[in-house]
């Protein structure tokens, strides 16, 4: 598995932005997809709401792909 940092700037991201922004997905609508299908876990559990707060020492996983949400 693939792990990457993610330097959070401000108090959280939504889900969908932050796979977006990590280049995991290529669109906003892709994000939507894949986190409806179920494809994504935060913290170890299954998260299907696109607008998810993401925060400070969270994880994401995603295609086997580990994003550590961390402090700038």
């Amino acid at each position: 598995m693939t792990t990457l940092a993610f330097a959070l700037d401000g108090e959280y991201i939504e889900l969908k932005s932050l796979l977006k922004l990590t280049d995991l997905v290529s669109s906003g609508g892709e994000a939507k997809v894949v986190i409806d299908d179920g494809q994504v876990t935060v913290d170890g559990q299954v998260e299907t709401r696109k607008a998810c707060k993401i925060r400070l020492g969270q994880v994401v996983e995603f295609a086997g792909t580990r994003i550590l949400i961390e402090a700038p």
